[in-house]
């Protein structure tokens, strides 16, 4: 069985009335979303760069101190969170393809810029060999 896409013209989705029913939370939402993601370049100028051992994530944080400052590590997750008090807000995260070694990770912030040195947790293979009878 073969399947294709199926071409329609643009005035097949144009909508020439009001929708019936209004979800006022719905549009929060997608408001909330697109504007966060509108903002999100012009906010937070990351970089990261994938090193043999680890991963270096540079962040600019100007005008925030260390204090007011989250970074949790969940598995291959990392997420930097301003705290209540902090002169302005920043809400990021990064999934990695390797999971987070914390004991080999270190933060340090210095002129605005926040860097994190990510040490990468070597796959350990939990293969164990089945003897054929």
């Amino acid at each position: 069985m073969f399947y294709s896409l199926a071409t329609r013209p643009a005035r097949s989705f144009q909508r020439s009335h009001a929708p019936a029913v209004s979800n006022g939370a719905l549009e929060s939402f997608l408001s909330d979303t697109f504007s966060s993601l509108s903002n999100a370049g012009t906010a937070k100028a990351a970089t990261v760069e994938d090193l043999e051992k680890t991963y270096t994530l540079q962040l600019d944080v100007p005008g925030l101190a260390k204090e007011q400052l989250d970074i949790g590590i969940e598995g291959d997750v990392v997420r930097v969170t301003s705290k209540d008090d902090a002169a302005r807000k920043v809400k990021a995260a990064w999934r990695f393809p390797l999971e987070i070694d914390v004991a080999s990770s270190t933060a340090k912030l210095e002129n605005g810029v926040l860097t994190l040195t990510l040490g990468k947790k070597v796959p350990v293979s939990n293969v164990s060999q089945l003897a054929i009878q």
